[in-house]
């Protein structure tokens, strides 16, 4: 005769435990309003920038956790970096307002395992939340495509993005060579560096296409 099954005790999964890091409050409400409703799913912190990102996760040690790109002071991915080098295993999603190419790229060479737009339906986010939490990377079909656009393009050096964003700020070569404490022909190489990789006509398209591809900010 067999035995009976009845008075086993029944022990569910713990629910994904989830670390919010995003600026704005209205969404970071949004979001706990979202997640509280789902059984298998917990909010267990939220941070507003880099630093309180890097603290509580090591407080919590969160199963997933959501990134904003966009934080003030150190980025999102700078944090993604931070905590991946001290937690290997972090599963970092990364959440944007738009799939600027070049951000997705830092991100993902970064480690992290997706990348999503907060206009994405609620429901996708969950899934997606699920499915990282599940061992999987994901990355939504029109980010892809950005990536692919510019898949095998040679990426602008540090220096080179430092040499941009003074460009974009109005500064001229020789003031670009002050600030930076380097020679005048040196900047003009970096230039024309920059022409090259962004296949830019002159200095104002190669910010312009550069903005457009989250290689700088406005």
């Amino acid at each position: 005769m067999e035995a009976s099954n009845l008075g086993a005790k029944f022990i569910p999964h713990a629910p994904i435990r989830i670390l919010s890091v995003d600026v704005h409050p209205i969404f970071r409400e949004g979001l706990r309003a979202v997640l509280a409703a789902e059984a298998d799913i917990t909010l267990v912190a939220q941070a507003t920038d880099a630093t309180q990102a890097i603290t509580e996760f090591r407080r919590y040690r969160p199963d997933i956790t959501l990134m904003d790109v966009r934080l003030p002071g150190r980025s999102g991915t700078e944090a993604l970096v931070l905590i991946r080098n001290e937690f290997p295993n972090a599963r970092v999603i990364m959440l944007a307002t738009s799939d600027s190419d070049g951000e997705i790229q830092r991100a993902m060479r970064a480690g992290a395992a997706a990348y999503i737009l907060k206009s994405m339906p609620q429901d996708e986010i969950l899934g997606v939340i699920r499915s990282v939490h599940a061992g999987r990377r994901h990355v939504p079909p029109e980010v892809a495509a950005r990536l692919a656009e510019h898949l095998g393009e040679e990426d602008l050096t540090s220096r080179e993005l430092q040499v941009l964003q003074y460009v974009r700020d109005g500064y001229r070569n020789k003031q670009i060579a002050d600030e930076l404490g380097i020679a005048e022909t040196t900047v003009n190489f970096h230039i024309k560096n920059v022409l090259e990789k962004l296949q830019a006509n002159d200095r104002t398209h190669a910010v312009a296409i550069a903005i457009r591809r989250g290689l700088l900010q406005v």
